[in-house]
């Protein structure tokens, strides 16, 4: 909390900085993800957003962030566009936006492929930020749409990192497949949450090591 308080006066004292991390955060809002855990999604990144390891990591790196809806093909939108985070009021006022953000699907499929075609386009938008990293979380394996794996040599190309959150529901290996499909770049890892009860502190870690790599990767599954 002190270093939270104290920062702001710090920042006072240097230079300006240009923007060193854009981070897109694409919500599964498909069918399988019914009207509670999508409350659960919503508050628990809202409330990870604020945590105060993310913060100080966001408003050092004057962050643009975002957040895109996804769910069959077709339908995908960032219902919150991008916004810098200078401050931490910039912060609060983007994670209550979170909170607010009202479904915009329900009942459809599951395209992460066209999740990450929309998310690589929308990066053209902020072409100054030095990091570009795609926060994807999800509870279910693509079953529509265009292959998510068929994204990666454009997103290695556009020097986008595409991390995911699977949230285990069932006996599907969700893990495994977000890594061997959908997960781009060096320093790419997967997380796991074990139900949606378990999506508010893994989405916090995630944050945390997306923002700051300070998080230990033992719980974590990252490529060699």
């Amino acid at each position: 909390m002190f270093a939270r308080m104290l920062f702001p006066f710090l920042c006072l004292a240097l230079p300006a900085k240009a923007c060193e991390l854009a981070l897109l955060l694409a919500i599964d809002v498909s069918g399988s993800v019914d009207r509670s855990e999508y409350r659960v999604q919503m508050d628990g990144l809202a409330a990870a957003l604020q945590d105060g390891i993310v913060s100080e990591a966001l408003v050092s790196q004057q962050a643009y962030v975002s957040l895109l809806q996804w769910t069959g093909s077709s339908r995908q939108r960032m219902t919150l566009p991008w916004t810098q985070m200078r401050s931490f009021q910039d912060i609060d006022a983007f994670a209550q936006k979170v909170s607010d953000d009202l479904r915009i699907w329900r009942n459809y499929s599951t395209a992460i492929g066209e999740a990450l075609v929309t998310a690589r386009e929308a990066f053209e938008a902020v072409p100054q930020c030095r990091r570009r990293v795609i926060d994807v979380s999800g509870d279910g394996i693509s079953n529509e749409g265009a292959a998510p794996e068929a994204q990666r040599k454009d997103l290695t190309i556009a020097g986008i990192t595409v991390n995911a959150l699977a949230i285990e529901t069932d006996e599907v290996d969700l893990t495994a497949y977000f890594f061997e499909n959908v997960i781009n770049g060096e320093d790419a890892f997967v997380m796991t949450a074990d139900g949606f009860e378990d999506y508010p502190p893994k989405i916090k870690r995630k944050l945390q090591r997306e923002t700051t790599k300070q998080v230990s990767q033992s719980s974590e599954t990252a490529p060699p």
